[in-house]
């Protein structure tokens, strides 16, 4: 290894911090949450108020809940779960989807932290 590979490695080592605190450090907090079933939006829900919901979806219906700014799966008919295990969201950009049902929802922030895909 050469002096100039160090000093690369150093470099690229001493950006990753700032590259952290830029685009996944500054997180704000999520205003609505955008519910979608087989890839159109049904509706868009504010964060703020506390709400219990079902969604139809093409294997059943999925119940979704909204307290205190974060919103999650409490269940869906789908045999993994993993909608259910994602937890709560409140962070703009945070998604969750039951797959098999085709339902989705998305945190809407004024600011995302990261995309939705991305995370």
């Amino acid at each position: 290894m050469t002096r100039a590979d160090i000093v690369v490695v150093i470099l690229a080592v001493a950006l990753l911090p700032f590259l952290y605190i830029t685009y996944w450090g500054s997180s704000q907090q999520g205003n609505e949450l955008r519910v979608m079933v087989n890839g159109k939006e049904t509706m868009v829900l504010s964060l703020h108020e506390n709400k219990h919901i079902t969604v139809p979806g093409p294997l059943g219906a999925s119940v979704i809940d909204i307290h205190d700014g974060k919103a999650r799966f409490v269940s869906s008919p789908c045999r993994g779960k993993q909608c259910v295990h994602t937890g709560w969201l409140g962070q703009g950009g945070e998604f969750a989807a039951c797959l098999p049902n085709r339902v989705s929802i998305a945190v809407i922030a004024q600011e995302q932290r990261y995309d939705s895909i991305v995370f």
